[in-house]
């Protein structure tokens, strides 16, 4: 027997309930970073795992695909089996009490290429112009184009400001500088919306897969920005205002603004314990109200 392609266990294991992908790439992972899946080890076959774990070939292959954007696997494919990275990353767990913040653009992109594991990809996002959300929506592009992850269906529903109302922030020192700031914000909004819009909607021809991509305008400034990601995880961060310098339209202008891609992002998970299970759930009910209520339509342009 090829001593580099063993069962993943190292033993038969009995009969038990059909796991979950999440639950699959939860055992797996255990199994890599406790050292009983071994540094360029290859993994058993997907059909040894599935018969495992009592699943389809296709709960493995999301699972594997998790674990792949988390860069503790190499390989994943429908073909041979995929490696035990060389050098398995050890990141914190993703969410839930343990898990320390970290800046948006940090924490965002491997949370949603993780995401986009799943056959069904639904994300909801709150926030001031989506250079964030455009920014991580690359990785797992990049990732479905190279054939490592295959969903069927992607919804995007997007929650921005309104064109129509005066902006909390990012806000004038100087009040005469009000139109300048306005119309850079409104210039950056549409343009990010547009490319996260395209980007996403050429999925259907390049990959025949089915896109929704739908922006809403809020009445007012959102003060955080929330990411929910196939209804089972809730990322949060502050918008947190100093004052700074910019050049627009060739002036120099004192405003008062946010970082959004510095904000720290707060993980939480539904599987992590009741406290972020209700935080998932509350999150999730409070932009579903937003959305339904109060926002109305919002057309990308100047």
């Amino acid at each position: 027997m090829d001593p580099e392609h063993v069962s993943a266990s190292g033993r038969t294991r009995p009969q038990r309930h059909r796991s979950s992908h999440r639950e699959i790439a939860d055992e797996l992972r255990s199994r890599i970073r406790s050292g009983e899946l071994r540094p360029g080890q290859r993994m058993p076959t997907q059909a040894k795992l599935a018969d495992e774990f009592g699943v389809e070939r296709a709960a493995v292959r999301q699972a594997l695909r998790i674990l792949q954007s988390e860069r503790l696997l190499t390989g994943v494919s429908k073909g041979s089996p995929a490696t035990v990275a060389a050098e398995p990353g050890r990141p914190s767990p993703a969410a839930g009490p343990a898990a320390p913040p970290q800046p948006t653009m940090v924490g965002l992109a491997p949370r949603i290429a993780a995401a986009f594991a799943a056959p069904h990809v639904r994300v909801d996002a709150l926030c001031l112009t989506s250079v964030s959300l455009t920014l991580a929506m690359g990785e797992p592009l990049r990732q479905i184009h190279a054939g490592q992850l295959e969903p069927a269906k992607i919804e995007v529903r997007v929650l921005l400001p309104s064109r129509n109302i005066d902006l909390a922030f990012p806000a004038p020192v100087d009040a005469d500088d009000g139109g300048l700031l306005h119309r850079r914000w409104l210039a950056q909004r549409n343009a990010q919306g547009q490319v996260l819009r395209q980007n996403l909607l050429a999925l259907r021809t390049t990959h025949g897969i089915h896109v929704r991509v739908s922006f809403r305008a809020l009445p007012f400034t959102p003060p955080v920005k929330l990411y929910l990601l196939n209804g089972a995880e809730a990322l949060f961060a502050y918008y947190t205002l100093g004052r700074r310098e910019r050049e627009i339209e060739h002036e120099h202008v004192q405003l008062y603004d946010a970082d959004g891609t510095r904000s720290m992002l707060f993980a939480f998970e539904q599987r992590a314990g009741h406290r972020d299970e209700v935080f998932v759930e509350q999150s999730r009910l409070w932009f579903d109200a937003l959305w339904e209520t109060i926002s109305s339509e919002l057309v990308l342009t100047l």
